[in-house]
């Protein structure tokens, strides 16, 4: 079978949906969802995220240069739809999806979402108007981690929280495990004698 040609879009899928979360300098806060959002750099983390001109949390962050990324699970997914689908202007979305405002640990204006198993605090470094969106490219200041997610050593388990992923217009769980970074090239390890002699005798 051949392949249909389309007209350019936004076909880069999936996606994370993220609930991020905003103020202004007056103390008024809101929740958005977004998916246009991603890693921009390392040293120093930085990230991104693209909202439209028209959405009440827009002149929020224009305003304080401040902003939350924070990740969704699959018991967050209400409240991820809803947050994208409402607006600010009309509803509060911090009532109507029970969630809970929270100080951040680096910001002075916007808040996270307690609720979240991850807190991306950022600070609003340009904005680059590039169309139907606007681009806020922005330093991460501070990561807040759910300690529930810990495991005994200390290491935390960031995909045993149940992360939502965005794909053409569906919310999806990301699903089992299929390897993990480097594994196409990493050695597998010696056979123990055992394992060996049995092999030897088949």
């Amino acid at each position: 079978m051949g392949k249909q040609i389309w007209k350019p879009g936004n076909m880069l899928y999936p996606l994370p949906a993220v609930m991020v979360s905003t103020a202004d300098k007056s103390g008024n806060t809101n929740i958005l969802t977004v998916a246009w959002t991603g890693t921009v750099c390392t040293n120093p983390a930085m990230v991104y995220i693209s909202v439209r001109p028209e959405r009440h949390s827009f002149q929020m962050i224009r305003e304080s240069g401040e902003f939350v990324i924070n990740l969704t699970t699959e018991k967050l997914i209400r409240a991820t739809d809803y947050c994208g689908v409402r607006s600010g202007k009309d509803v509060d979305k911090w009532k109507e999806c029970g969630l809970t405002e929270a100080k951040a640990a680096s910001l002075g204006y916007a808040p996270v979402i307690a609720e979240s198993p991850v807190n991306i605090e950022c600070r609003v470094t340009d904005i680059r108007e590039l169309g139907s969106h606007y681009m806020f490219l922005a330093e991460v200041t501070a990561v807040q981690v759910d300690e529930e997610y810990m495991d005994e050593n200390g290491k935390f388990e960031l995909n045993k929280t149940g992360l939502l992923a965005y794909s053409h217009g569906e919310y999806l769980g990301l699903g089992k495990k299929l390897g993990s970074f480097g594994y196409s090239v990493r050695k597998k390890p010696p056979l123990k004698d055992k394992e060996r002699s049995r092999k030897k005798g088949r």
